[in-house]
């Protein structure tokens, strides 16, 4: 017997569409996936979500949302798709040598950020080093920060800091940006930002005991190798993100990067009964409040796709 609806991925998308598919008595299976919660689980604070007035871990939240999608009969299981068919319906989907039928598929399987890959980053992920300056960039009212990326996100969140820190250095490994001309101008001309170009983060420094905390950063030159350590308070790394949508390369449409290509105003994609929704589809906004948004829209086409399917 073939499940109603499938959710392939959780984090704030998966686990509304599975809030919204329960509630709608349609039994959602949800594969939460290799990072169960996504990317907030690596979140600590999470002040800019609607309804949190004091603010909410990010792991506490994905535990709320997974724990009101499993009261509304959500079947989460924290097991990883390994492959699927969406060639005819119902659509196949597996794990492992298990395989799964649906009669819909809800893609929820987010992105991932880029990292430089020092060990250090992971030491200080979420308590000064981050990934989203719209996300984090309040706690760093007053303070010092670097930004690292050399493209037009990095110089993005370099401007949206300065709201909030007192400087910025922009740390970028060449002496030239990929950025487009009018966000260079933006941030040469703001005055809290400082360029520290052809360097690249040796290692993020800073103290762990009682907490972990960021005291500065250790950059190397590109042309000698020379050392020197900037004294800050936060990193943002913003090189890139990646979309999880390996799983669905050449199966459905999606952009030179690997997001998702979705029908406007729908999160449909190219395959009837498969829909999209959350940071796999999300270039632009990524974040909580419009992932949770896209997971009840995907939920509602899925529904209405299923009653005008109905056999």
């Amino acid at each position: 017997m073939a499940h109603k609806v499938i959710i392939v991925g959780s984090g704030p998308a998966g686990y509304t569409a599975a809030v919204y598919a329960g509630r709608a008595d349609l039994k959602p299976l949800v594969f939460a996936g290799p990072e169960p919660g996504g990317q907030l689980m690596i979140t600590t604070d999470v002040e800019n979500y609607p309804g949190f007035p004091e603010g909410v871990m990010g792991p506490e939240m994905m535990e709320l949302f997974k724990n009101q999608a499993v009261r509304f009969g959500a079947d989460v299981r924290n097991e990883v798709v390994t492959k699927v068919d969406l060639s005819q319906r119902p659509f196949k989907v597996y794990v492992g040598d298990e395989v799964f039928e649906g009669e819909t598929v809800i893609v929820a399987t987010g992105a991932s950020a880029k990292w430089i890959g020092i060990e250090s980053e992971v030491t200080f992920g979420g308590y000064g080093v981050s990934a989203c300056a719209t996300c984090d960039g309040f706690f760093f009212r007053g303070k010092t920060v670097a930004v690292v990326g050399g493209g037009d996100t990095a110089m993005e969140e370099a401007n949206y800091l300065t709201r909030h820190a007192d400087k910025v250095y922009l740390v970028h490994r060449r002496d030239e940006f990929r950025a487009s001309q009018i966000m260079q101008k933006r941030v040469i001309d703001n005055p809290k930002i400082e360029l520290l170009t052809s360097q690249t983060v040796d290692e993020i420094l800073g103290d762990t005991d009682p907490m972990p905390k960021v005291t500065g950063i250790r950059l190397k030159s590109t042309k000698d190798d020379s050392m020197k350590e900037v004294p800050l308070d936060g990193v943002f790394v913003a090189i890139g993100h990646k979309p999880n949508s390996d799983l669905f390369k050449g199966v459905l449409d999606a952009n030179d990067v690997g997001y998702l290509k979705i029908n406007p105003g729908s999160t449909e994609t190219n395959i009837p009964g498969v829909f999209a929704c959350g940071d796999v589809a999300d270039d632009k906004y990524r974040q909580a409040v419009t992932a949770a948004g896209t997971g009840c829209m995907a939920a509602i086409d899925a529904e209405r796709f299923l009653e005008a399917h109905e056999s």
